[in-house]
């Protein structure tokens, strides 16, 4: 007789640990929680919308490189390594594009529920272990977003617009100018050049 198929139940324990769908979402169970084990990442996730402030942020959607090292400790799971997001936004003095890349540095530690470190902290202090799981997003997000400028330029000499014309300085020539007339004589100066030339009159006339 043919050999029974195994058990459904199999089928679903192995399904269980395949890696999460939610390239931000961890699954720690390889990890494990023996103080000292590692484990070192690299992936690809998508941007949420509103990574951002003003001027500049990234793209939602866009490709966020993460290249992360996993280390079990007592107290939790500690996250560091290396996040790369692109950016696009506008200059803050001239208005031109800007299209730049952002590589930061993190690091933070993930604590166990019921450790110290969890007990000690405040709620809004201290990032979580959800079960066999953590989230890299928020962490993600709270490093991009307030690494961001508020006041991005595209060069670090950029001039900026002229005050008058409102065109790039540094497109313009160095000689650039705009002549200024004393608005107290404004109505008369406007009065002179719509003015059509005329020869001078003579007002002495010969008897």
């Amino acid at each position: 007789m043919p050999a029974a198929p195994a058990p459904r139940r199999d089928a679903a324990r192995t399904s269980g640990r395949r890696p999460s769908a939610n390239p931000w979402r961890l699954d720690l169970r390889e990890l494990g929680r023996r103080a000292g084990a590692m484990q070192e990442l690299e992936r690809t996730a998508s941007a949420p919308e509103e990574w951002k402030v003003e001027l500049i942020g990234v793209p939602a959607g866009a490709d966020v490189h993460l290249r992360l090292r996993l280390e079990s400790v007592m107290e939790g799971v500690l996250v560091s390594g290396e996040i790369q997001v692109p950016l696009v936004g506008s200059c803050a003095r001239c208005l031109e594009p800007i299209e730049d890349t952002l590589t930061l540095d993190v690091q933070e530690l993930y604590a166990y529920e019921g450790s110290t470190t969890e007990a000690t902290s405040e709620e809004d202090e201290v990032r979580l272990v959800d079960g066999d799981f953590l989230d890299l997003e928020p962490l993600a997000r709270d490093t991009v977003v307030l690494s961001l400028p508020l006041s991005p330029v595209c060069t670090e000499d950029c001039a900026g617009l002229c005050v008058d014309c409102g065109q790039r300085l540094d497109d313009l020539p160095a000689d650039h100018t705009h002549e200024i007339t004393d608005p107290r004589w404004a109505g008369l100066a406007d009065r002179f050049a719509s003015s059509p030339d005329t020869p001078g009159d003579d007002t002495t006339k010969e008897n």
